[in-house]
């Protein structure tokens, strides 16, 4: 089965409901399934460290399969029925596969961002009331473990704090080195604590309890966490399987070998990937725990690719313009597509990674409150480089505005609305824990309003434009600029505070502030930065340039007017690289297009190569035309 256009997508589903489709009730189900099908064949890899030839280690199907039967019968073991909580504040191993899986199948599991603040995990322990936590054992170069024992001193439910220790994965001499440098680890919570491979290998290889009935609430997934409570997005089996059956059907068979150096803690990794993997038997392969963000990753990339005999590289922006800082240097005949999320790449750089590689890059569209995937450009078919491509089998996107007495009208072709979902991943009514939270998320009580700006050209490709949510997006993070506002308002000088996200060329966004004074106020930007950084309390929202306006620009009822901000962050950032790139032009003003969003109008102030101007701004997500154009 396969798409090639939109049309593709609904003979699929017209076939037959989804509910009459053939598939597993449970994710229980469908593990076994694969490991009674492809008992011998890979299913997981990992390698500690990224050298191609380093030592890894691999689980057929049949081993994993057991491995995450005997963590949920542990998860059992220590209390945790169906609506109980296990907490994973982990990287990448091959523990946090099992444990996702195995806490999935004997409560809901709820993966945790390793790298946010201790106040930010324990308000997320305490708002899904987790009782089991699994995370590291003290290991060099990482405070994960200290963090995750700051955390449950202020989560009170947690009763156990189970630890993997990442030293088994290391040979001689190293693994005797860890010993002796290991930091102290950490104590003073309330928590049993006991070692996670000890406690699971106590454990039977099939399930001793009976699999749930049929369809429930399985993972918790937190978006952000950057500010006060974390809104925590609940995930059934069905919206889980869902996401599989797209992956088994569109994209992957048992043959196929993935590379995913994404973090099993984002639906990315865990919900496109490893469920699909879980559903076509396909094999998966995760370098380091960070991934990406691992020592030496980008530099060993494309050998680990060689090495592994990759089919499918799992991919986000950044990554790739980390990666074409690096020659390619192996063999990458056996890699056929690149599939991208988390941000729109700039056309510039989807250029530069096909010529440089020969592999086809597939953008696509998802969200955690919809369990992950709603779009994807066609493997076989027409890719609008820009777009994200055409709603999946099953998935009805609709682009709604609201009219004067604020109910939804349905837009036309090619006009920007709000992107709202409806498909089997979107938990109608009860998307977050929070009933609060869950009030005018819908469109008719069925359509979920994702807060991004879009449109539906007359090929049915769908098209981001901008997000009517006030949210920056740092290389696929999610971050609040409420919190950024909150830091400077707390300083004396400050009267009004507006934080949006700049380009940048790597991240996407960068968070960036613009201020105005108090009368008589003699603060700096560059002293609010430092402000910021004592006051922003999660690293990555620390805005990168903050700036002393006269006066904000403001609605009519007085509110910060972001869009002209962002226009104004537009304007000095691609000035700045026209500028550096030595190229005789500049941004003559930034205008919000009814088809693209925020469009940068370029004039010439001498002799231009507009292939190296293309070149320069080309590594942008926002768009640009020459002054003057239609």
């Amino acid at each position: 089965m396969g798409f090639t256009s939109r049309q593709d997508a609904l003979e699929i589903q017209n076939e037959m409901p989804w509910e009459a489709r053939e598939k597993p009730a449970t994710l229980y189900q469908m593990l076994s399934h694969t490991a009674r099908t492809f008992p011998n064949r890979p299913a997981i890899s990992y390698q500690l460290l990224s050298g191609a030839t380093e030592k890894a280690q691999t689980l057929t199907w049949q081993q994993f399969h057991d491995q995450c039967c005997q963590a949920a019968n542990l998860f059992r073991s220590l209390k945790i029925d169906e609506g109980d909580v296990v907490a994973l504040v982990l990287p990448n191993c091959l523990e946090t596969a099992a444990a996702t899986i195995g806490g999935a199948i004997a409560g809901i599991v709820n993966p945790i961002n390793p790298l946010l603040e201790p106040e930010q995990i324990a308000a997320i322990l305490r708002e899904t009331g987790a009782k089991v936590v699994v995370t590291l054992k003290a290991f060099p170069k990482t405070d994960i473990a200290q963090k995750t024992a700051e955390a449950v001193r202020h989560a009170p439910n947690v009763h156990t704090v189970l630890e993997i220790d990442l030293n088994r994965y290391l040979s001689p001499p190293k693994s005797w080195i860890v010993p002796l440098v290991r930091p102290r680890n950490p104590t003073g919570h309330h928590a049993d604590l006991r070692d996670y491979n000890k406690a699971v290998a106590a454990q039977k290889t099939t399930l001793e309890f009976p699999d749930s009935a049929g369809d429930r609430v399985a993972a918790y997934f937190h978006t952000g966490g950057t500010t006060g409570m974390p809104k925590v997005a609940q995930h059934k089996y069905s919206g889980m399987i869902y996401n599989g059956w797209l992956g088994h059907s569109l994209l992957f068979t048992e043959a196929d070998n993935v590379m995913c150096p994404l973090p099993l803690f984002h639906v990315f990794a865990c919900h496109v990937i490893l469920m699909a993997m879980i559903k076509s038997g396909a094999h998966v392969i995760f370098p380091t725990p960070a991934g990406y963000r691992g020592e030496g990753v980008f530099d060993n990339f494309w050998k680990l690719c060689e090495r592994w005999r990759i089919s499918f590289i799992i991919t986000v922006p950044t990554a790739v313009s980390a990666l074409m800082q690096r020659k390619v240097d192996a063999d990458l005949s056996t890699v056929k597509n690149a599939f991208s999320g988390s941000a729109p790449m700039p056309l510039e750089l989807f250029n530069r990674f096909e010529s440089a590689t020969g592999i086809a890059v597939i953008e696509g569209y998802g969200l955690t409150e919809a369990t992950c995937l709603v779009s994807a450009n066609p493997p076989e078919g027409t890719k609008k480089v820009g777009s994200v491509g055409v709603p999946f089998p099953y998935t009805d996107v609709r682009i709604y505005k609201t009219d004067a007495d604020g109910q939804p009208v349905e837009c036309a072709v090619d006009e920007v609305g709000e992107i709202c979902i409806s498909n089997p991943g979107v938990f109608a009514g009860n998307t977050y824990t929070e009933a609060d939270k869950n009030k005018d998320l819908y469109h008719h009580e069925v359509y979920l309003r994702t807060g991004d700006l879009g449109r539906l050209d007359g090929d049915g490709y769908l098209w981001i434009t901008g997000r009517a949510k006030d949210l920056i997006i740092r290389g696929g993070h999610n971050i609040d600029p409420a919190e950024i506002e909150e830091a400077l308002m707390a300083h004396h000088d400050v009267a009004m505070a507006g934080a949006i996200g700049q380009p940048d060329a790597h991240s996407g966004e960068m968070p960036c502030a613009y201020v105005e004074l108090v009368a008589g106020g003699t603060v700096t930007g560059e002293e609010l930065l430092e402000h910021c950084k004592v006051h922003v309390h999660e690293r990555a929202a620390i805005p990168k340039y903050v700036e002393v306006l006269p006066e904000l620009p403001k609605t009519a009822v007085g509110k910060v007017f972001k869009p002209d901000l962002r226009k104004r962050a537009i304007t000095r950032i691609y000035n700045a690289a026209l500028e550096e790139a030595g190229i005789a032009a500049r941004v003559s003003e930034v205008v919000d297009d009814k088809k693209r969003g925020l469009v940068a109008r370029i004039t010439r102030t001498g002799t231009v190569d507009e292939a190296a101007l293309g070149h320069v701004l080309g590594r942008f997500t926002r768009p640009w035309e020459w002054a003057g154009a239609v």
